[in-house]
């Protein structure tokens, strides 16, 4: 069996709200379309007692569609299969094209981060096509999405549509970039930067640690 997280039980564990809003934040970057992604959102609300989520559009990062690539795409695909394996995370790759179509969808998620729900729907949207296989651009499938982060089906449906958000969801991947992410997802702690699903310990790790000196820092 795979093993997924419930929110709410992980922050009953971690404490009154109170003291999680006063502990350091971690930023959380991630796309839908990522499976790596989606394998971090299941555990990062385990290893941080505050995560800010980011949405952002990885062909930036990736400086271009890594899937179009069919060498990129077959070794990131078994890559994603062998650490769900070891995880004991399901992972189900959706049917037709080797990548997830997740264009309304990721701006339903720089939405759903307005409204404080980017956690809910994240995990919503990535259990749906990472667990059941569904294409996040399909409306009912975003619908449901929508539905389970609590947010507003009209406003949602509208947000998915809406051309403005994809700029700054852009400019935000461009920026981890330039500070030296090549891959997603990444998670800014402690004032470093670390990119890449692997890298999670590490950050989990810097935020423990004393404040560091030199970094690289994303606006958020």
């Amino acid at each position: 069996m795979g093993e997924l997280i419930d929110l709410a039980q992980v922050r009953v564990r971690q404490g009154p709200a109170g003291d999680r809003r006063r502990a350091p934040a971690a930023y959380f970057y991630f796309d839908l379309a990522c499976p790596f992604s989606y394998l971090v959102a299941e555990r990062i609300e385990r290893l941080f007692a505050r995560v800010v989520w980011r949405p952002v559009l990885g062909a930036a990062v990736h400086q271009g569609d890594p899937w179009t690539d069919p060498l990129r795409a077959a070794a990131a695909r078994a890559a994603a299969a062998r650490r769900a394996t070891d995880l004991r995370v399901p992972l189900v790759w959706p049917e037709g094209d080797v990548g997830v179509a997740t264009t309304s969808a990721m701006r339903v998620a720089s939405f759903a981060a307005e409204r404080g729900r980017a956690p809910a729907f994240a995990q919503a949207a990535g259990r749906l096509a990472w667990c059941g296989g569904f294409e996040l651009d399909d409306p009912e499938v975003l619908a449901e999405a929508a539905a389970a982060a609590g947010l507003g089906l009209d406003d949602a449906l509208h947000a998915g549509g809406d051309v403005a958000r994809d700029g700054p969801m852009e400019a935000t991947a461009r920026r981890l970039l330039g500070a030296g992410a090549d891959r997603l997802p990444a998670v800014l702690a402690n004032r470093r930067l670390f990119a890449g699903e692997l890298r999670l310990g590490e950050a989990a790790a810097a935020l423990r640690a004393r404040p560091g000196a030199a970094a690289r820092v994303i606006p958020a």
